[in-house]
């Protein structure tokens, strides 16, 4: 089987295709993709756990660590204890965080959008599903015997 017709590699070579436009579009707003997708998943009223944004991403929190960290520094976000739960601590955005949210909304409904026109709903509809087989497949692990 050559390596363009195994799934994982569309996949992945369609992921990064997608990572490099929106980075094309980060950097003329002095962020990244990676941060861009932070920032979507702090409420933007309320704030969000900290422990709560990786599992939502699919990261592992050493590397969001980092992250917020760096987002801290560029004024993007604060850090405040919970007043429900002192153990934790909640990540809220800052006036400019808020606004580097919204170029990164726009950006992703932009690129959307433009998916939705080009491509018909049907096929769109099919692509969903067998994405989501795939994730039910994988999280079966039933794939490789001894898991």
């Amino acid at each position: 089987m050559k390596r363009e017709e195994t799934v994982d590699h569309n996949i992945k070579s369609s992921w990064h295709a997608i990572y490099r436009m929106y980075n094309q579009q980060a950097v003329q707003h002095d962020i990244t993709t990676s941060i861009g997708f932070v920032l979507l998943n702090i409420n933007s009223k309320e704030g969000t756990p900290a422990t709560k944004i990786a599992p939502l991403m699919g990261l592992e929190s050493r590397s969001l660590t980092r992250m917020l960290k760096s987002m801290e520094e560029k004024s993007f976000i604060y850090r405040q204890k919970d007043p429900n739960d002192g153990r934790s601590v909640r990540i809220f955005l800052t006036d400019l965080g808020k606004e580097k949210k919204e170029v990164s909304r726009k950006t992703v409904l932009a690129f959307n959008e433009a998916v939705q026109q080009t491509i018909p709903a049907d096929k769109l509809e099919a692509f969903f599903e067998v994405i989501n087989e795939i994730n039910v497949l994988i999280d079966k692990k039933e794939i490789f015997p001894n898991q």
